[in-house]
């Protein structure tokens, strides 16, 4: 995030400018670009095209209305439009209403309850650190995902829980790198021997300027610099980690600092509007201060991670790459609107892998913080904040939870074993033992 204490983050972008720079110019000439494509002269009963966070709307209010019937969702980007999963019955005019009000409905075996179901029986029986969940809606079922320290005994407790839950209910798949939370020793925003990026600038409950950062960032360091053994220039207010999130809110110590709500892209800034809810599919760009930007899809919500310091629920989960130091930077969409705060996940801008993200809503709500700076801009109450009026995509616009990428194990989840930290980049190890924890 661009602000105006931090003038050394541009300078910090400079490893990443290569990637940064050509991801710039994808964004930035359509990042006021319209997306809608619907016409009022459509049939009734036709999917519309839709904007992802006005889809993420539209789920929402599907959901409640399908009730049981409903299946989860998701945005098919290329189509722009929301495909919305229902179990078979015998209320068809359920069907007809979601229809009607735009989305694309496609019958599947596995309701939702049977899939959160399925994911709080991996929570109580397969709980391994470097292990990660999610529902994916596009194949109705449950993605588990297992890092290369999953092996002997512990892949076979996973693989024979998988089996358990019956055929067509999940899927397992290797990553060939290991979940870590992404701080390290380098450059942009410092604490403790830790390096991290600045997520998003907030508003906070009293007035006054703050940041949004990752929650093990927030644990690992009180106090944090714009220089590498420079004086603190903000402290941490909130953090959480391990546990229902990885987000910390850290305000500025000089109440008269400007922070505007915007994405500093390393030579251009792109404003922030609001906050919105993802939406499996859609697309999304992430800025962080050792790789720059870089883009991909969502492809799982509410997952669950199990670091090797403890269990995270109610993530992003992304194919968006990111690498230490990255920790707590922005996940965004191109129209500006914050979505995410990166935690961690595995690979990296190489070879790729998996990459989870800290909810923006999640975080504003539980600390009581507004996206913005002097003038606030949108909070928690604002998810979904680009939603369209009833009388442009057949729903009403604002806020609402996703309910449309399944959920993860939604309780708080067993704390992991703790690992040590990695390779001590340009700071002092965090902790952890086997070099998949918090490195400095």
């Amino acid at each position: 995030m661009s602000h105006k204490r931090i003038p050394k983050r541009r300078a910090a972008m400079a490893a990443g400018g290569v990637v940064a720079l050509g991801a710039a110019a994808i964004l930035l000439p359509n990042a006021n670009a319209s997306q809608d494509g619907g016409s009022s002269d459509d049939a009734a009963a036709a999917p519309r095209t839709l904007k992802a966070a006005d889809a993420s709307d539209l789920a929402a209010r599907l959901a409640g209305l399908l009730g049981d019937s409903f299946a989860g969702s998701y945005y098919d980007s290329g189509a722009r439009q929301l495909v919305v999963n229902v179990v078979p019955g015998d209320n068809n005019q359920v069907v007809v209403q979601a229809e009607k009000a735009g989305a694309k409905v496609r019958e599947v075996d596995n309701s939702m309850g049977e899939l959160r179901g399925g994911a709080q029986t991996l929570k109580a029986e397969a709980g391994i650190p470097g292990t990660a969940w999610a529902i994916d809606p596009r194949t109705n079922k449950i993605l588990v995902t297992a890092d290369s320290t999953v092996t002997g005994d512990r892949w076979d407790r996973l693989e024979s829980t998988v089996d358990g839950l019956g055929s067509g209910m999940a899927t397992v798949r290797k990553s060939a790198g290991t979940f870590k939370t992404f701080a390290s020793g380098g450059d942009a925003i410092f604490g403790g021997g830790a390096r991290c990026s600045l997520g998003f600038n907030v508003t906070a409950g009293d007035g006054s300027p703050a940041f949004l950062t990752a929650g093990h960032c927030g644990v690992a360091a009180d106090q944090w610099s714009d220089a590498q053994g420079g004086q603190p220039i903000a402290t941490v207010d909130q953090a959480v980690f391990p546990g229902e999130g990885d987000f910390a809110l850290v305000r500025y110590d000089d109440p008269a600092t400007e922070a505007p709500s915007e994405v500093d892209l390393g030579d251009q800034t792109l404003p922030i509007s609001g906050a919105a809810e993802a939406a499996v599919g859609q697309e999304v760009f992430r800025m962080g201060s050792t790789t720059g930007l870089a883009d991909g899809q969502v492809l799982g919500l509410d997952a669950t991670v199990n670091y090797p310091e403890g269990t995270v629920t109610g993530l992003i989960q992304t194919d968006v790459c990111a690498e230490p130091g990255d920790s707590g930077g922005s996940l965004f969409t191109r129209d500006g609107l914050a979505i995410g705060l990166t935690s961690g996940g595995s690979g990296d801008c190489t070879v790729g892998g998996e990459t989870f993200f800290q909810p923006v809503t999640t975080a504003l709500a539980a600390v009581g913080a507004t996206l913005g700076g002097e003038d606030g801009g949108a909070g928690a109450g604002d998810a979904g904040g680009a939603g369209a009026g009833a009388g442009e995509e057949g729903d009403a616009g604002g806020a609402g939870d996703a309910g449309d990428g399944g959920a993860g194990a939604g309780d708080k989840g067993d704390k992991g074993d703790t690992g040590d930290a990695g390779d001590a980049g340009d700071g002092a190890p965090v902790g952890g033992e086997d070099g998949s924890g918090l490195t400095g």
